[in-house]
């Protein structure tokens, strides 16, 4: 070089020219995004390489490396400068000596350094010690002196990162669970960072980091323009603020906004929490595949040893129709359809939380490619399969929100759209309006128990702030979207009533409570007027405790709760003086139900009637498909009716959905006796529905006592375990205090699973009473049941034995 060029090259690579040109990059307001970064990269790669050129003065055997967010070229305005001085091992202080003239002018200028100097071998045995080391060299970019040097390491890294792949990611799975728990969920957060938080910058770094080891690979669709929105905030914050920050502090959010062009700070939060629920779906996808591969890879080589070198097969277990585990995912069956099959999505979502399982990317994928719109209203069979899904408890929110990401959420209910990555910007609430629906149907799956009708509570939990999407009183505004919800689900309008009321006035009992003077009588007046009836109480009362807890522990504390039980209370006792008649049985029975009776009682035998219920499909006005199959059973009276019927359809895996019991006087020309009559409504839990002749022939073996039905059971458990995801609420049996006049109400509320009516069967039979009827209801995931029970004499019981067969029943179920 001459001294003119060696003066020329000092000139255009001085601090005062490059921070001139990169102050007039960053205020040129045409251009952002991308195209600022990557001119910004371009304008910094050649300030270093012409002060590399004049700082090497013929030095060979070096070269400077941009490695990190630098080497990937994502630099914003505040951004530090990631860089390796790479050399042979030559001349160390010649080295050294280099180091200094390139690193004071950055310094010099003010910009953010973290340097390193080393050779290749060096470099990779650091980042053998530090995984972050290693990480940012996944990165490295060339640019000035040996390339040869450069591309020896950059392919010594990529391969030390691929072989030692089984050791590294869950390295870096444990690193980025820890940051996780330490700066919590981006999606979420009022001010999050945008680089640390779950679902950040440094995830989708992660990202990259696992498909370079080419043992897995993250779901690609939007991550790209995930992690470019979160890179524009970033940019816009650091040129609001002047400081190289990634928190997205309240006070800059508006100023940041602006900067983007954006509405309003709302509009910024949103777009933020959509990136970053992209971004963290993908890594929890990638790394429950990685951990999938590593399994694999683990247990093949046993499995071909003990096989004899045979390509082991991978199981598949059933748990609901068109609907297995494999992997520990939930997979779609090989003869599933998902064209024909509306239903299929809300049935592998309710069985992947009842299972504590996860959703298989592909399986969601297809489904919402492939299945075709629900009919409006919904068939009985969706509407359930969505109770199931929101009692699941806490695996309901990764269930959910793998529907969401490939937008089945929205389909299933259009409203939605408007609460999804809403913020809210308040202290007290933990998370945004979807995700706060979605925690209160996980706490109020838990407070089941408490609630005659747990299906109305999971799914006014679900939609009780979905007015926050409209402008004006969200609670008057939810009241008539959940009217409108109710009615496409498929509730009858006395439901429809109660859900759209329990919305309305989600938020009576507490502001009521907590703002307003319970001993004046107008008070309690006016929340009974508003309640109506003390079934709704009941839910309210439930969903109130929910909602706060969901919301966040500033929301809920025992004086709280206290406050809002007094209210309760008193209500109760307003509403007390317009009780419901009493709700026993009271309709004759048809001629169908005649019949079956008087020929069960001349065959001294059961007699079974199975009659198929159907409701139309959309798109195709004139078909049918079964919802499920209404079965009348008429069984002259005798002990163990009830235990029997149950036994024998849980061993042939038919779910009890709706289940009526009543002892049916015979006609005045038939002998004086009375025939058991059983009208129940039942599904198969796969497959296709036994034959009624072979219900029959179990009935009659399981009435003599030949058919181990207990056996059966356990034995069909112990083959195929059932997964359990959560723990649900512990069984609730109560006794209904002045229910009926003639019988004594046993209540029993528990989590619906397979031989569960046998058990209670079975226990009340122990216990020496008869079931003069019964009422089973099963809401999604959970029992409802009603047993009226009398003495052997057909007399009511004595409280205290009444109390103690509630004791020993709830008991039984615990065990």
């Amino acid at each position: 070089m001459t001294g003119t060029d060696e003066r020329m090259a000092t000139e255009d690579s001085g601090p005062g020219g490059y921070a001139a040109a990169r102050l007039r990059l960053l205020t040129e307001g045409a251009r952002s995004g991308p195209p600022r970064r990557a001119a910004l990269a371009e304008l910094t790669d050649d300030w270093l390489r012409g002060l590399f050129g004049v700082a090497t003065a013929g030095l060979t055997g070096v070269s400077l490396v941009a490695v990190g967010g630098y080497g990937r070229g994502e630099l914003s305005p505040r951004s530090d400068l990631d860089l390796l001085l790479l050399h042979d091992g030559g001349d160390t202080k010649e080295v050294a000596a280099l180091a200094d003239r390139l690193w004071y002018p950055v310094w010099d200028l003010g910009l953010a350094l973290d340097h390193s100097v080393r050779t290749p071998a060096e470099a990779r045995r650091t980042a053998g010690d530090d995984l972050k080391v290693h990480l940012g060299l996944l990165d490295a970019r060339h640019l000035a002196g040996d390339a040869g040097l450069t591309a020896a390491l950059r392919t010594a890294v990529l391969t030390d990162w691929r072989n030692q792949a089984p050791k590294r990611l869950p390295e870096l799975q444990e690193l980025c669970a820890a940051r996780a728990e330490r700066q919590g969920e981006l999606q979420y957060l009022l001010e999050p960072d945008l680089k640390e938080a779950h679902g950040g910058l440094r995830d989708a770094t992660a990202l990259r980091a696992v498909a370079a080891s080419w043992l897995a690979d993250a779901p690609r669709e939007g991550l790209a323009d995930a992690r470019r929105r979160l890179l524009d905030v970033r940019d816009a914050l650091h040129l609001a603020t002047g400081r190289a920050t990634d928190r997205l502090s309240l006070q800059e959010q508006d100023q940041v906004a602006a900067e983007l062009d954006l509405l309003d700070a709302d509009t910024l939060l949103r777009q933020v929490y959509e990136a970053a629920r992209v971004i963290a779906y993908a890594s929890d996808v990638t790394w429950r595949e990685v951990g999938r591969v590593l399994r694999s890879r683990a247990v093949r080589p046993r499995l071909r040893a003990m096989l004899g070198g045979n390509k082991p097969v991978t199981e598949r277990s059933p748990l609901a129709e068109g609907v297995v585990e494999q992997d520990g995912e939930v997979v779609l069956a090989r003869a599933a359809r998902p064209e024909r099959d509306p239903v299929l999505p809300l049935r592998a979502a309710a069985a992947a939380a009842q299972a504590g399982l996860p959703l298989s990317l592909h399986a969601v994928r297809r489904m919402a490619a492939t299945t075709r719109p629900l009919p409006t209203p919904w068939p009985a069979e969706a509407r359930e399969q969505l109770v199931t899904l929101l009692g699941s408890g806490r695996p309901t929110v990764e269930v959910w929100e793998a529907l969401e990401a490939e937008g089945l959420i929205s389909r299933l209910l259009p409203d939605w759209e408007r609460v999804r990555c809403r913020p809210q910007r308040n202290a007290v609430h933990l998370w945004t309006v979807d995700r706060h629906l979605i925690e209160t149907a996980v706490r109020a799956s838990e407070l089941t128990r408490r609630v005659s009708r747990p299906d109305l509570l999971l799914v006014a939990a679900l939609l009780h702030d979905i007015g926050k999407g409209w402008p004006g009183d969200h609670s008057v505004a939810g009241e008539i979207i959940a009217k409108d919800v109710a009615v496409r689900i498929g509730f009858d309008r006395a439901d429809v009533t109660v859900l759209s009321s329990l919305v309305r006035h989600h938020l009576l009992l507490i502001e009521t409570a907590t703002r307003r003077d319970l001993d004046d009588p107008a008070t309690v007046r006016s929340v009974a007027e508003a309640v109506g009836t003390q079934s709704t109480l009941e839910l309210l009362h439930a969903l109130t405790e929910a909602d706060a807890l969901a919301t966040g522990p500033a929301a809920w504390s025992s004086w709280r709760g206290s406050l809002v039980a007094d209210l309760v209370r008193r209500v109760s006792a307003v509403l007390a003086g317009d009780a419901p008649d009493e709700p026993e049985p009271t309709a004759a029975p048809t001629a169908e139900q005649e019949r079956l009776a008087i020929e069960a009682f001349r065959t001294g035998g059961p007699v079974l009637a199975l009659r198929a219920q159907t409701e139309p499909v959309t798109g195709a006005e004139s078909a049918q498909e079964p919802l499920g199959v209404e079965l009348l059973i008429a069984v002259p009276d005798q002990p163990a009716v009830l235990p029997a019927v149950a036994g024998v359809l849980a061993v042939h895996r038919l779910t009890v959905r709706t289940a009526e019991l009543r002892a049916l006087s015979l006609p005045d020309d038939v002998e004086d006796s009375s025939v058991l009559l059983l009208n129940w409504r039942v599904a198969a839990e796969y497959g296709s529905l036994p034959q009624a002749a072979r219900l029959r022939a179990d009935l009659v073996r399981a009435l003599d006592g030949s058919l181990d039905i207990a056996g059966r059971l356990a034995e069909r458990d112990a083959a195929y375990p059932r997964r359990r995801g959560w723990i649900a609420p512990p069984p609730r049996v109560t006794v209904a205090p002045a229910a009926s006049h003639h019988a004594t109400v046993i209540e029993v509320r528990a989590q619906d699973a397979p031989g569960l009516l046998h058990r209670i069967g079975m226990a009340l039979e122990k216990a020496g009473v008869r079931v003069r009827s019964m009422h089973v209801s099963t809401l999604g995931s959970n029992a409802v049941d009603a047993f009226y029970v009398t003495t052997g004499t057909g007399a009511q019981l004595p409280a205290q034995d009444a109390a103690s067969l509630a004791r020993v029943l709830e008991e039984t179920l615990r065990a």
